[in-house]
């Protein structure tokens, strides 16, 4: 009988589940997110957990202890240089297990295991959740700060909406009045000496044909006068 031996063998030898374990661990660090059984899953997660605990102290003793269980040397390095800053924060439980279904074939439980820190996506949900559930839990306060905090970011909104408007109205206002003045102030300039010109050629035609009229029967009454004593 299995009494007291919680380790899950997986139906290999043990050499052979420590070199699944390793080369699937290091897939998870290059990788971030892998795709296997829900019991192979829920191994690595206690195989994996504790070597990126100890790649927060970034030592050469750290490292040659977390070589000797990887056996990848790129691995090691991306877990000491990123996963661990970006874990650094976490008090534990790095890595996540979602469930994806059965697998056709075998019917085995199929599931997704990641780093928690690299689903960016997830955590946003996460936390609009828990957010509407603090709400609901506490209707007195919760109901009476959203609105005190909407009201507020409306009438911000609208007082920086106002002044852009009133300014930008004079402005589009001045351009056309600043216009019309020029164009009435050069048309009466071009007309007046058309008007000018017009007014003054027939007074000098008039001028020079009056002398002409009152010559004419002059000339005709010494022409008589000198005719009729020759007679």
């Amino acid at each position: 009988m299995r009494h007291a031996k919680r380790i899950n063998q997986l139906g290999r030898t043990s050499s052979h589940r420590a070199a699944m374990l390793s080369n699937m661990a290091a897939s998870l660090i290059m990788h971030k997110r892998i795709t296997t059984t829900l019991a192979k899953a829920k191994e690595l997660r206690k195989y994996l957990e504790p070597l990126i605990t100890k790649s927060k102290n970034d030592t050469t003793h750290s490292r040659r202890v977390v070589f000797s269980y990887l056996q990848d040397k790129y691995a090691v390095t991306e877990l000491f240089r990123e996963i661990s800053q970006k874990v650094a924060d976490r008090p534990g439980g790095y890595l996540r297990i979602l469930k994806t279904g059965f697998r056709q074939g075998d019917n085995a439980e199929m599931c997704i295991i990641e780093l928690v820190d690299y689903n960016e996506d997830y955590t946003t949900q996460k936390e609009t959740k828990k957010t509407t559930r603090t709400r609901r839990s506490r209707k007195s306060t919760a109901t009476a700060k959203p609105t005190v905090e909407e009201t507020q970011t409306e009438t911000v909104e609208q007082i920086a909406e106002e002044p852009t408007a009133e300014t930008v109205e004079p402005i589009v206002e001045e351009e056309p009045t600043a216009e019309e003045p020029t164009a009435e102030t050069v048309e009466p300039i071009v007309e007046e000496p058309q008007a000018v010109e017009k007014e003054t050629a027939p007074a000098a035609e008039t001028a020079v044909e009056e002398p002409k009229q009152t010559e004419e029967p002059t000339d005709t009454a010494e022409e008589t006068s000198e005719t009729t004593p020759e007679k």
